[in-house]
């Protein structure tokens, strides 16, 4: 897919790794400059280096904790210094819990916490801020991950649950509110895609539920994972210039599962 960003800057958080670095080297190889925002900073910077080896791009890292407020302020201060603008805003920092897999009656409140203040409450107080850098300068796209869980709720998932539904509808008043100002607003709900979480999980042979491997995947119509490029590809549509007409989308890119939902007729 051939966009050309050339002249955009472009903010990923996450990006240390999987899903989220996979968009921003997308983003690199598409023309954009790229900070790679990240609480590991040490592979962040990682990341961005190999990204502008490959690519010629200018690739950056800084610092960004997406639940702690003077860390988003001093990375969005750190871009304007140095790059003056910020054109594309992917919010792709999140987590999802290993351990805690257990009905709500068990579920700790400290990790429903946990997975809020970085699922949901990371996306609005980054884009918050962000948001008024974009409404200055009259422009910009931000991209929301979220996840099919957000539409169809797993089991033994409540807050993951909970915080990617509320992405999802986050996304679409950001649309509503910012549109006005020049400002698309989307977002992308990944399937199982193949990352070290779902190693962890799933496709690793020591997975935690790899014995319910192929029960999952049989319901994938194109009966495998996705790669992490297959979803920068989607981000990557959704931050085209020109694509001009598209606001408060959920894009799904999940293999088809979500269109017969566990279903075998």
């Amino acid at each position: 897919m051939q966009v050309d960003l050339t002249g955009k800057v472009s903010l990923v958080t996450g990006a240390a790794q999987g899903i989220g670095q996979a968009i921003a080297d997308r983003l690199a190889a598409s023309g954009s400059e790229v900070v790679y925002a990240d609480i590991q900073a040490e592979a962040a910077a990682g990341a961005a280096r190999q990204s502008a080896e490959r690519t010629a791009a200018r690739c950056w890292s800084t610092y960004l904790d997406v639940t702690d407020g003077d860390s988003i302020q001093a990375a969005v201060d750190t871009i304007l210094a140095r790059s003056g603008r910020i054109d594309v805003l992917v919010n792709n920092a999140g987590v999802n819990t290993l351990q805690h897999r257990v009905p709500i009656d068990d579920f700790p409140r400290s990790e429903w916490d946990r997975l809020l203040d970085v699922d949901l409450n990371g996306v609005f107080e980054v884009s918050r801020r962000v948001a008024g850098v974009m409404r200055r300068q009259g422009a910009g796209r931000i991209v929301n991950i979220a996840s099919v869980v957000g539409m169809v709720p797993f089991r033994l998932q409540c807050a993951f649950n909970a915080a990617k539904a509320g992405v999802i509808h986050l996304t679409k008043a950001m649309a509503l509110e910012l549109a006005p100002a020049g400002i698309l607003v989307n977002g992308v709900c990944p399937g199982s895609v193949l990352t070290e979480g779902t190693r962890q999980l799933f496709y690793g042979e020591d997975g935690r539920f790899h014995d319910k491997m192929q029960r999952m995947l049989d319901h994938v119509p194109l009966g495998r994972p996705a790669e992490t490029g297959e979803i920068a590809v989607g981000v990557l549509f959704l931050v085209d210039p020109e694509n001009t007409y598209t606001a408060g989308h959920i894009l799904t890119i999940d293999g088809g599962w979500t269109c017969g939902y566990a279903r075998d007729f």
